[in-house]
């Protein structure tokens, strides 16, 4: 039994046609047949039905379905275990990072990280906040840093870093905080945690003030450093930027900046677990 044919009649069963496994499979139509029929004789049983131009599972292929699901789950991750032996590791750790966090100080981290544990495979899955709990609760992710706290009850959340928001623009001398507002677009909705407070004080002192709604932080800066706006970032999504004169910090007046938070979200904690939690509050 080829493992080939085994893709092909998974994608054949959720068509029931061909034709249309052929086009997702980047396969010709008789290429497709070949591959059942060959299955088909390893099995000795039909799977599908004939009639005219149209197939179905027989009861055999409903059956046999589920097998092959199966089959095609452990082959691959099978592979991915024997692929990572490969390179040197013995143990995995899987993260859920959110996009703040993935591009500010989580590079740095890691490399640390790596340096000390090289047989741990490290995998990063950039996701937003909101998803990163639900990743961590069905044991998709063995943890999470996320900017929100989850609201899935069966997993532990732990706050491992706040840190202070800055107002920054593009670099242009002596910007204020009120020509920054009455001059510049307010970006927007790019953190996914203080948002709605923060603009309802913003338009309380600055009523007239015009928003743009982004929501990738790494977006958000360019944006600033093109001229199109200013916005309001925690300071290690910013500082680089700032050091580089790319972009320019606003000193607050009338507005008082929130801050922002890092939670570490676990769920069942192994020992790749323990060990970056460990790593990680030691240096955050």
């Amino acid at each position: 039994m080829d493992i080939k044919w085994v893709r092909t009649f998974i994608i054949s069963a959720k068509y029931e046609n061909f034709r249309e496994a052929s086009e997702e499979l980047f396969l010709t139509q008789p290429a497709v047949t070949k591959h059942i029929k060959r299955l088909e004789e390893s099995l000795n049983i039909l799977l599908f039905e004939r009639i005219g131009n149209k197939v179905t599972l027989t009861p055999a292929g409903h059956k046999f379905l589920f097998l092959a699901r199966e089959l095609i789950t452990n082959y691959e991750q099978g592979m991915m275990d024997f692929d990572s032996w490969k390179q040197g590791y013995n143990r995995k750790l899987v993260i859920a990072a959110a996009p703040q966090i993935a591009s500010s100080f989580l590079p740095e981290l890691l490399r640390q990280f790596i340096d000390e544990h090289p047989y741990i495979e490290v995998i990063i899955n950039v996701l937003n906040s909101y998803d990163i709990g639900k990743e961590v609760s069905a044991g998709s992710a063995d943890l999470g840093l996320s900017r929100i706290q989850p609201v899935q009850t069966n997993i532990r959340t732990e706050t491992v870093h706040t840190e202070s928001v800055r107002l920054v623009g593009p670099n242009e001398p002596s910007l204020d905080e009120q020509t920054a507002l009455q001059k510049y677009r307010l970006i927007t909705h790019n953190h996914p945690d203080y948002w709605d407070d923060l603009l309802h004080m913003i338009k309380r002192h600055y009523p007239t003030v015009k928003t743009m709604k982004v929501n990738q932080v790494e977006v958000t800066k360019r944006f600033i450093e093109a001229g199109l706006g200013v916005s309001f970032l925690p300071l290690t999504v910013v500082k680089e930027e700032i050091g580089l004169n790319k972009l320019v910090e606003i000193k607050p007046d009338k507005i008082t900046p929130p801050t922002s938070s890092t939670y570490l979200l676990t769920k069942v904690e192994t020992e790749e677990v323990l060990a970056f939690a460990e790593f990680l509050k030691s240096i955050i």
